[in-house]
């Protein structure tokens, strides 16, 4: 446990340093603005799927973008974590400070994480600003997620061989009023990326 007394006396020392480079510079250059695309959903519901054909949708329009997900994420910055409720708190903190900074480069970001409780989400919005979050929740039954069960962990779950799992024995909170819904279970890939796409804010590309 960190001295916390400690701590706050040395971000006292912290000072904040003047960059050449402007973020009006990286948006010009981008020719975009940055945004945090966050993916919310149960575990396998297809934030992953989404998240990556959005990312290559928006990277071949020239798009500067970058995708967290538990892969980047869970196996490195975050490795030190566990499954319970604080874990999960912290790992979505952590998240919205990393994607942060990618904003603050002018990148678009996109999660792709459970994020199961709705303050850990608002918290992640009010940091980076609503302005600059998109919150998109991928809308699936648990039991269509139970069935496609495409990493094997719902089985787990239902075995008490993995435990805290969301829609199982932990609560996942919807969302109540996200920016976007994608329900996955009704439709077909090519059918929510076009709906995706579509809700997507016409003010993220600058005008030419």
């Amino acid at each position: 446990m960190p001295n916390l007394k400690t701590d706050m006396d040395s971000s006292k020392n912290i000072i904040p340093h003047l960059h050449l480079v402007s973020h009006s510079e990286r948006v010009l250059k981008n020719q975009h603005h940055e945004k945090l695309i966050w993916f919310t959903g149960l575990s396998g519901s297809g934030k992953s799927t989404l998240a990556n054909q959005l990312e290559r949708y928006l990277f071949d329009k020239g798009c500067s973008t970058y995708i967290l997900d538990g892969d980047n994420i869970r196996s490195g910055l975050n490795s030190d974590l566990d499954f319970s409720d604080t874990g999960r708190k912290e790992n979505i903190r952590r998240i919205a400070e990393a994607s942060n900074l990618f904003l603050d480069a002018g990148l678009i970001v996109l999660t792709a994480f459970i994020s199961p409780f709705a303050d850990d989400r608002n918290q992640a919005r009010k940091l980076v600003g609503s302005h600059n979050f998109i919150e998109v929740f991928v809308d699936c039954s648990l039991a269509e997620c139970e069935r496609r069960d495409v990493k094997g962990l719902y089985g787990k779950a239902r075995a008490g061989l993995i435990k805290n799992f969301t829609g199982i024995d932990s609560p996942f909170e919807k969302p109540q009023n996200p920016d976007i819904v994608i329900n996955t279970e009704k439709n077909h890939i090519d059918g929510c990326m076009r709906k995706l796409i579509n809700e997507l804010p016409t003010s993220l590309f600058l005008s030419k």
